[in-house]
């Protein structure tokens, strides 16, 4: 085709399709619902793992710890309970012992007594020691002793004699013996006592000065 001589070059651009560029072409369309409504795209990053439900592992650990913390629980209680188990059977234990020990008492200061007239020999002597062994074992030990310094709270003073040479109250004889069983006393030996006048304090072994004990005076 011959152009004018007076046309110089091309006056128009060459035509080309609007919207259709390498870069303005259409994108993908959204994935749509049977309602026609587009479905939410899926979110990034934190959103994630946000709704990702905890994993198993996690879980059972867990659980893991608070059933081990139970039973911490159960066994600190269970341990309490069998050690007042434990102290409420050893006390009700030694409350029977010392009632039987109580009752025997009559029986050593009979025996006490017929020894003292020398009516104890032979097999009597013999029973008479196994008894007293087998009381020892339960746990009996005799309290007071002639010569012991006086201390009210395991003696009773029956006679109190004056004495100017003492300065402290003595059980020069045991009237009937006492009896006491690990801490507990069942009966207080009942004793003579001779130590300084009334009227000049007197020590004794349970600390500090006290005044003479009560008793018939001689």
């Amino acid at each position: 085709m011959n152009r004018p001589p007076h046309v110089r070059g091309s006056g128009h651009p060459p035509l080309a399709l609007v919207g259709h560029g390498p870069s303005d072409g259409p994108g993908p369309l959204p994935p749509r619902t049977a309602e026609g409504k587009e479905r939410p795209g899926r979110e990034s990053g934190g959103g994630r793992n946000a709704e990702r439900p905890a994993s198993p592992t996690a879980a059972l650990g867990a659980e893991l710890r608070e059933r081990t913390a139970d039973l911490q629980r159960l066994k600190a209680e269970f341990d309490n309970y069998r050690k007042r188990v434990h102290r409420d059977r050893q006390a009700v234990g030694e409350i029977a012992v010392a009632n039987v020990l109580s009752r025997l008492l009559p029986v050593l200061d009979s025996l006490a007594e017929a020894g003292e007239q020398g009516e104890v020999t032979g097999g009597f002597r013999r029973i008479a020691e196994a008894l007293e062994a087998e009381l020892a074992a339960l746990g009996l030990a005799p309290v007071g002793a002639a010569g012991a310094p006086f201390d009210p709270r395991i003696h009773e003073a029956v006679t109190y004699t004056r004495d100017e040479k003492l300065d402290r109250a003595l059980c020069t004889e045991v009237l009937r013996q006492g009896y006491r069983v690990g801490d507990q006393l069942l009966r207080p030996a009942q004793v003579a006592v001779t130590g300084p006048p009334a009227g000049r304090p007197a020590a004794t072994t349970g600390g500090g000065n006290r005044p003479a004990p009560h008793g018939h005076c001689n």
